[in-house]
């Protein structure tokens, strides 16, 4: 559902709400206004009727016969109607249940349950109604005889009024209510829109608040004041911020210290480590040369291979721990990449067991032994992983904007579940197999070398069978 433009924002919202219980309130205010007054001026109008037809009543009936006939009661009738005067009302008079009888032919109008009941009727009846389009009172009033006011009335007064002009008092008054909503509901908006400012500006705090944190300000404060709802919520945003920023300044610092011990541990273990390896190196000559007994020399070759390992593992930890530290550089130079990937596969042996589409005079500015790094790896691991008979190519994309080195096997693939972790630290292709030759930081690492060049490393399944490793650096000079 599309809402309006208009009521999206919370400003709007308030404003708009604001106007509705403001017309809400003047319409109901005009509409009550309006009844109270029209009943008031109804029930004005049948007090003086019923007041001035009594007093004529009381001055004209005792002159009336004790036993009157019709034309007494007409005569009476013409008096009635002549005392009218601006009132114009038109009576009619009924003796002992009998006929009506007025000053003319034409009786006055009167509802038929106010005639039915003004027969029998010991108090004064009033009724409204409607006459065509033009609202009529009448009232029925019973005289006693005199002498004896105990006795059922035998007289009975009808008189019928026309309310026009009445009603035209009730018309202005409901025009005047309408014509005053509209001034009342325009006039909210000022008071809306400094209520709405008011409410929302802690709002407005919270959210710059919140964006500052979002961006790393963990030491982002807002002023609270008051003991409202959203003093409240501030008083929270500040807790939430002061409990969010200790616990990222203790996994800083605990990461801080993981690096360090890394760090550390490295650099110690690199000394011993090198001088391992020289004397393994003597030894593997002496055993390659026969002078060990066939035990020793097999003891020896499983040495040399976990000290080979070893190294391997202190230098890719020593070259996380500088990326971590962010103490990773590049030697930027301009480099034909087509000879740059040549040189990778001519020192290890494999331009014979990769097929390559590489151009020529294609030059890009990279760092060339990071990228050695990554193009070894890449390599590596599809000769390593894809089996004895396993097909891998190289071949180079390039546009005005970026340069794509894509390396593609047809070995076995990655396993779905693996493939979004391949270039997590320690991840390995085969969690069974323990004592594998590689640490599980390779891909990792070639992964940092592509970020610190500005470029991105991605793996994918290959169309059919085995997985495609793609380097995409910029074609530009990385600044």
């Amino acid at each position: 559902m599309i809402r309006p433009r208009l009521a999206r924002g919370l400003r709007a919202q308030l404003v708009l709400a604001f106007l509705l219980v403001s017309a809400l309130s003047a319409v109901t205010a005009a509409a009550v206004t309006y009844r109270q007054g029209r009943d008031a001026i109804a029930e004005r109008a049948e007090a003086d009727l019923l007041q001035e037809l009594r007093g004529h009543l009381a001055a004209r009936v005792p002159d009336l016969p004790a036993d009157p006939e019709a034309a007494d009661l007409r005569a009476l009738a013409v008096q009635l109607d002549r005392a009218a005067g601006a009132r114009g009302w038109r009576t009619a008079l009924s003796y002992r249940g009998g006929a009506l009888v007025a000053a003319n032919p034409q009786a006055p109008p009167l509802p038929a349950p106010l005639r039915a009941q003004g027969a029998t009727a010991t108090t004064a009846l009033a009724q409204r109604f409607h006459q065509g389009e033009t609202p009529w009172l009448a009232v029925a009033v019973p005289v006693t005889a005199a002498g004896r006011p105990h006795d059922p009335p035998p007289l009975t007064v009808y008189a019928s009024m026309s309310l026009a002009s009445q009603q035209q008092d009730v018309d202005d008054l409901a025009a005047a209510a309408r014509a005053g909503a509209l001034p009342v509901a325009l006039a909210s908006i000022i008071p809306a829109l400094l209520a709405a400012r008011r409410l929302l500006r802690p709002v407005r705090r919270l959210r710059t608040a919140t964006e500052r944190m979002a961006a790393g300000g963990l030491d982002t404060r807002v002023t609270v004041t008051g003991d409202d709802e959203l003093a409240g919520l501030g008083r929270a945003f500040n807790s939430m911020a002061a409990t969010l920023q200790a616990d990222a300044e203790t996994l800083r610092t605990m990461e801080e210290r993981a690096r360090r011990f890394a760090a550390d541990v490295s650099h110690e273990l690199r000394t011993p480590l090198a001088a391992m390896s020289a004397v393994t190196g003597v030894l593997d000559a002496d055993a390659a040369s026969g002078r060990l007994p066939p035990v020793t020399a097999e003891a020896l070759a499983l040495v040399s291979d976990e000290t080979r390992k070893l190294t391997r593992l202190i230098e890719d930890l020593i070259e996380v721990s500088r990326f971590d530290a962010g103490a990773a550089v590049l030697h930027l130079d301009d480099v034909d990449l087509g000879e740059l990937i040549g040189k990778t596969l001519a020192l290890r042996h494999w331009d014979g067991r990769v097929r390559t589409d590489l151009p020529t005079g294609l030059r890009v500015r990279l760092d060339p032994r990071r990228v050695d790094v990554i193009l070894a790896n890449l390599i590596g691991n599809a000769l390593r992983h894809g089996g004895p008979d396993v097909s891998v190519s190289v071949r180079v994309e390039a546009d005005p904007e970026r340069v794509a080195v894509i390396v593609a096997d047809d070995g076995p693939g990655i396993p779905a579940d693996l493939l979004p972790h391949v270039f997590d630290r320690f991840t390995k292709g085969d969690s069974a197999r323990t004592r594998s030759e590689g640490s599980g930081l390779g891909l990792a690492i070639a992964a940092e070398n592509a970020r610190l060049h500005g470029g991105a490393l991605t793996a994918a399944p290959a169309p059919g069978r085995g997985t495609v490793m793609t380097l995409t650096l910029p074609a530009g000079p990385t600044r």
